[in-house]
């Protein structure tokens, strides 16, 4: 079995399911090591109100085999970032696997990572992959040679044990659904904004934009900036 290094990028506001699914999931590809890294090894904030530990920092993983990317509001902090940056490119150019959950495919996309490859990310956001070169597709998890892109956040579950088929296969895939007893049966059909009321997906809309009411504008500037250098 061969080893493996998996590198997962957390920064603040970073929600947290969009790491710690996958990182659950993956935890069971065996022979593996995992790290969350960011520039310090102070605790970082997420948007649960709670912070997680790195377990390295920037300057101690250079390399991954499998490179990680999660979402969250504090993706455009990131996104202008240009030492976070520096570092997914570093580590993304030279991993066997190009990854992210959520918004964390515009980290990707910002750092040169999808263009010219189809991606997905959170319904929301998913139109701006398009600013970087990707091909925004509206799919739950999408393979494009060596980039897997998840959608929003719940997604990265799904994302994490395709992969894990992709690199394990799929017998041992099904033993970690089994292991995790993932098996879900959501109380209400609201999942994407195909069977969500109007009314739910315009208030989701609504809250986002109080959160992050020049999202856009940012994103689209470091799209320009990029095109630039």
């Amino acid at each position: 079995m061969q080893p493996l290094t998996i590198a997962f990028l957390i920064y603040p506001d970073v929600t947290q399911l969009d790491f710690s699914g996958p990182a659950q999931v993956l935890s069971r590809l065996g022979a593996s090591s995992m790290h969350f890294v960011w520039k310090c090894r102070e605790p970082v904030a997420t948007d649960s109100g709670f912070s997680i530990l790195p377990t390295a920092t920037f300057d101690e993983v250079g390399h991954a085999d499998i490179l990680c990317v999660p979402g969250g509001f504090g993706c455009v902090d990131v996104m202008e970032d240009a030492r976070a940056l520096a570092w997914v490119r570093e580590v993304g150019s030279g991993a066997q696997w190009v990854t992210s959950v959520c918004t964390g495919s515009l980290i990707l996309g910002a750092a040169g990572l999808l263009r010219g490859y189809r991606a997905t990310s959170h319904w929301d956001w998913r139109d701006q992959l398009a600013l970087f070169g990707a091909e925004p597709v509206e799919e739950r998890v999408v393979f494009d040679r060596n980039r897997v892109t998840g959608g929003g956040v719940t997604a990265g579950i799904d994302f994490a044990l395709a992969l894990t088929a992709a690199i394990r296969g799929e017998e041992h895939a099904k033993a970690v659904q089994l292991g995790l007893e993932y098996d879900p049966h959501p109380p209400f059909v609201s999942g994407t904004p195909r069977s969500a009321e109007p009314a739910i997906v315009e208030r989701v809309r609504e809250r986002t934009r109080a959160i992050a009411p020049d999202r856009e504008a940012r994103i689209r500037a470091v799209a320009e900036g990029s095109q630039t250098q």
